[in-house]
């Protein structure tokens, strides 16, 4: 049976029989989309067809590396890492951003690449060796062929000093190896997110993200336990695609999660929700700043317990961590909006950010900055590496964005 093309419209939850080989959900917005296929759209409606083929399957084989490399962590804790900034680093970073740069090279070698990591921290700490160990366990390549150069040339590759852009529209990769490296080293509760973009002429035309730890459990995410979670292959982990005129879709992780997406993978369509009031909506904020930072806290409080929510109140929801699991629990409409506040002291980088906002574009959402003007890509001119939105950036469901942006225009100056 062809599903390919199959489109499908519902207002209310439709039970099947359990031979039926088609999965449907209820969504807020009555709309729901399912297929099998290797990629959830044709190569001829998605014009960089090939780029998110191998967008997704190396995402898929990043995933298994980050899982694999996490089990370590509960009796490993000499792969528990610490850069100069203080932010916690993992072997799995290195590996996951070498994996990445060595597929996409191979494929795509007149694309660079723009991502996180350089290698500076693993030569100085003789880490190399652990590194290249879990690329050659997770790529297509030869073993023999991957020497230690070779996969620290490919942490480089994407490295801050690997290339110099021009002021003009340019074509590259964007990669975050781990978004929420706090939440991966809890080894417990929390989400984190592969997240791969390309841009092409200076427009983002197609998103990747894989969520590991994802479950079907709306509220409660944080408090799951991945020792629990990594126990049950069928409930592990969704991957998120986007491309520029296509929609966003997810499927799960489980049903191939040791090598490239199969054919038989079932595709479901993704929407933002439906909210349209404002202290109705669910939020997400990141960790690092509080509700009281936030100019809407003038007029709403905000509450993490949905059974106790007050008239003039919103739910926030305990997401935890990095930017790029929020972005992906807006597109597949968990919250309504995801809104980060600028800081003098923080500079904002494009990889916690490029992959979320397709995925929500396509969603249905919106995303700006603080004063309602899209995210500047090009802003750092030179590197690519960093994005400076006017107050902050505000994700929506699109139906909420102008509120909030008038709620936001009053008193929005950056704090540090």
């Amino acid at each position: 049976m062809d599903l390919r093309l199959s489109t499908f419209r519902f207002s209310k939850i439709i039970s099947l029989s359990p031979l039926s080989t088609i999965k449907f959900r209820h969504y807020q917005s009555s709309k729901f989309f399912t297929i099998r296929s290797n990629l959830p759209f044709s190569s001829q409606k998605a014009k960089h067809y090939k780029e998110l083929e191998a967008a997704v399957n190396v995402v898929h084989r990043a995933c298994r590396i980050s899982v694999d490399v996490q089990k370590s962590l509960f009796s490993d804790d000499g792969r528990v890492l610490e850069k100069n900034d203080n932010t916690p680093v993992t072997i799995a970073d290195f590996s996951v951003q070498a994996l990445i740069s060595l597929e996409l090279e191979k494929h795509f070698p007149g694309i660079p690449l723009v991502a996180e990591e350089d290698s500076a921290f693993l030569r100085s700490n003789n880490l190399a060796d652990a590194v290249v160990k879990v690329v050659k366990d997770h790529t297509s390549f030869p073993r023999e062929h991957l020497t230690d150069n070779k996969v620290l040339a490919a942490i480089d590759r994407g490295g801050s000093n690997a290339i110099a852009f021009e002021s003009k529209p340019a074509t590259y990769w964007v990669l975050d190896p781990i978004d929420g490296t706090r939440g991966f080293l809890k080894g417990g509760s929390a989400l984190y997110v592969v997240g791969l973009a390309l841009i092409v002429e200076g427009e983002t035309v197609l998103g990747v993200m894989g969520c590991p730890n994802w479950r079907d459990n709306p509220l409660n995410e944080s408090l799951i336990d991945v020792k629990e979670c990594l126990k049950e292959e069928s409930t592990r982990g969704i991957i998120m695609v986007a491309h520029l005129g296509c929609g966003t879709w997810k499927s799960k992780l489980s049903d191939s999660f040791g090598g490239l997406m199969s054919k038989d993978n079932f595709w479901e369509r993704c929407f933002v929700d439906g909210s349209s009031v404002v202290h109705e909506a669910r939020f997400c904020i990141p960790e690092s700043q509080k509700w009281d930072s936030i100019p809407l806290s003038n007029s709403l409080s905000a509450t993490t317990n949905p059974n106790n929510l007050g008239e003039k109140q919103v739910l926030l929801l305990p997401t935890c961590c990095g930017s790029l699991c929020k972005y992906l629990t807006i597109a597949s409409g968990r919250a309504s909006v995801f809104i980060v506040r600028a800081r003098t002291r923080t500079i904002m980088k494009a990889w916690d950010h490029v992959v979320g906002m397709i995925c929500v574009l396509e969603a249905g959402g919106k995303v700006s900055d603080w004063s309602g003007s899209e995210i500047d890509l090009a802003a750092d001119e030179t590197a690519r590496r960093v994005i400076s939105p006017s107050g902050g950036v505000l994700v929506s469901n699109g139906t909420l964005h102008d509120q909030i942006l008038e709620l936001l225009s009053s008193k929005s100056s950056v704090v540090s």
